[in-house]
C-alpha cells in the first residue's frame, strides 16, 4: 500500500477534440438553386457588360463577328445631352415615388394596427388583392379609367361640374401622363410596404407605448420616438426595396405612353429599351443599362452608409 501511495501518479494528457466533418449534403442540395440563380442573374449581366464593350448592331447580330471597342459606347453615351435629360427625369420620377409610397404605406400600416380585426382583414385582403393584380392588367384598367371619352375619370369630373374634362385627352399631356404613372406605380407599390410595416410594427412592445401615452405623448411624438427608431432599419430596407422598383419600372410605362407624348416619361430603363430596339444599336442600350445599374449601386451604397452611421450612434 506503501508503494502504491508512494508512485507518482501521470496526468494523463486530454485527448485533442476529433475534427468533425462537415455534411456534404446541404450543400449539394442547395447547390441547383445556387446553379439556377448564377444562370439567371449572373449570365445576363455578364453578357450585358460584355456587349456594352463592343460594337454590336443589327449586322453583329446577324453575323456574330463582333469586335471589342472597349469603353467607346460609354463615351458616347455620357457624351449626349439626352442621356443626362433621362437621367434626371429619372431621379425626379423615382424621389416622388418613393415618398409618396414611404408616407402612404406608413400611413395604412398605423391603420391597420388601429382597427378591429374584421376590418382589419377586409382591408388586408384588398392590399394582398392589389398586391396580386399583374402589372399589364392594372396598366390597362388605368389606361380604360384616364379614356378621353369612356374613361371613369373624365365622367366623374364632368358630373361634378369640371366641363373642361369634356372628352380630355390625359395621354396627349406629358405632365397629366407624368401623374397617371405615378399614380400607378403608387398605387401598386402600397400593399407590399404596407403589409411589411405593419408585420414590423406588431412586434414593438405594447409597454412603451403604454408609459408615452400615460406621459402625454401624443401620435406623432410616438411615432417619431419609438416607432421609427426601433423599426429605422426597416424602414431603411422597405426605402431600397422601392427605390429599386421604381427605378426599373418598364411595363407601366411602355404600355401606356412607350415614353411619350415627346419624352416627358422617358426613364433610363425605357431609354435603353428605345436605343437597343429603335435605333438596333445593342451596344449603346447595354452601355445605358450598366451605367444604371451603377447608379443605382452607388445611390444604395450611400443610403446604406448613412444607415450604418446612424446605428453606430444609436
Amino acid at each position: 500500500m506503501t508503494l502504491l501511495a508512494e508512485r507518482p501518479v501521470q496526468a494523463t494528457a486530454p485527448a485533442a477534440p476529433r475534427r468533425r466533418k462537415r455534411p456534404i449534403l446541404p450543400y449539394v442540395l442547395i447547390a441547383p438553386t445556387l446553379l439556377a440563380t448564377a444562370y439567371l442573374l449572373l449570365y445576363p449581366l455578364v453578357r450585358n457588360v460584355i456587349i456594352s464593350l463592343q460594337e454590336f448592331g443589327l449586322p453583329q447580330l446577324v453575323r456574330g463577328d463582333a469586335k471589342f471597342v472597349g469603353l467607346a459606347n460609354y463615351v458616347k453615351v455620357l457624351s449626349d445631352p439626352e442621356f443626362w435629360s433621362v437621367v434626371k427625369r429619372t431621379l425626379w420620377f423615382t424621389a416622388i415615388n418613393v415618398v409618396l409610397i414611404m408616407v402612404l404605406s406608413t400611413s395604412v400600416a398605423l391603420l391597420l394596427i388601429r382597427l378591429g380585426r374584421w376590418l382589419r382583414l377586409l382591408v388586408m385582403g384588398g392590399l394582398v388583392l392589389t398586391w396580386a393584380t399583374p402589372i399589364i392588367a392594372a396598366t390597362t384598367v388605368f389606361q380604360w379609367l384616364f379614356q378621353s371619352r369612356l374613361g371613369v375619370v373624365n365622367w366623374a369630373l364632368v358630373a361634378m361640374g369640371f366641363e373642361e374634362y369634356r372628352d380630355y385627352t390625359w395621354f396627349a399631356d406629358g405632365e397629366a401622363t407624368f401623374g397617371i404613372l405615378v399614380t400607378l406605380i403608387v398605387w401598386q407599390s402600397i400593399p407590399f410596404a404596407a403589409l411589411s410595416l405593419y408585420a414590423a410594427m406588431i412586434t414593438v412592445p405594447q409597454e412603451l407605448y403604454e408609459a408615452a401615452r400615460i406621459d402625454g405623448a401624443g401620435a406623432w411624438r410616438v411615432f417619431s420616438t419609438i416607432t421609427f427608431p426601433m423599426l429605422r432599419a426597416m424602414f431603411g430596407l422597405i426605402t431600397c426595396l422601392e427605390v429599386i422598383w421604381v427605378v426599373k419600372a418598364f411595363v407601366q410605362i411602355w404600355v401606356i405612353s412607350q415614353g411619350g407624348p415627346g419624352q416627358a416619361t422617358t426613364t433610363l430603363p425605357v431609354y435603353a429599351f428605345q436605343v437597343a430596339q429603335s435605333l438596333q444599336r445593342y451596344d449603346l442600350g447595354a452601355a445605358v443599362s450598366m451605367l444604371m445599374v451603377v447608379l443605382l449601386v452607388l445611390a444604395l451604397l450611400a443610403y446604406f452608409r448613412q444607415l450604418y452611421r446612424q446605428e453606430r450612434e444609436a
